[in-house]
């Protein structure tokens, strides 16, 4: 399953993509249009379509 890894601590647009969503803490994982902060693996899976 493709995904990109973003490391705020090393790139600046990652970072203001993060405050830009309005989070200040990560987690953060944005599914289609979905957010999901922290790890919830139920809806993780729901979103992927593992569920």
């Amino acid at each position: 399953m493709p995904f990109t890894d973003k490391n705020i601590r090393e790139d600046p647009a990652a970072l203001a993509e993060l405050q830009r969503l309005g989070y200040r803490a990560t987690p953060v994982t944005v599914i289609d249009s979905e957010v999901v902060v922290g790890f919830d693996r139920g809806k993780l899976e729901r979103l992927l379509g593992l569920s």
